[in-house]
């Protein structure tokens, strides 16, 4: 398993961003959590295979329909047992 950290800023709080992420990390079968940052951004800890991953950061570039999102910044990060994927 592969576990990463993404870092989203633009327009992602309060346009359901973390709700609709929640919604496609778990069709993709990928565990973690979304959460909003004090600087506006949203953060993601995801777990989950390779290929999953990918799609998850091709996704955060656009989000749901009314983010607009600026940029999206990726960390690898050590493994970690995450299960379910949750809204913090």
């Amino acid at each position: 398993m592969a576990c990463a950290r993404f870092i989203v800023t633009g327009r992602v709080q309060g346009v359901f961003f973390r709700a609709s992420t929640r919604d496609f990390a778990l069709q993709l079968g990928v565990a973690g959590y979304a959460k909003n940052r004090d600087d506006g951004s949203v953060e993601v800890l995801a777990s989950g295979s390779t290929e999953a991953l990918a799609a998850l950061f091709a996704w955060l570039h656009h989000g749901p329909p009314a983010a607009r999102v600026e940029q999206v910044q990726r960390e690898e990060v050590s493994p970690r047992n995450l299960h379910g994927f949750t809204t913090r």
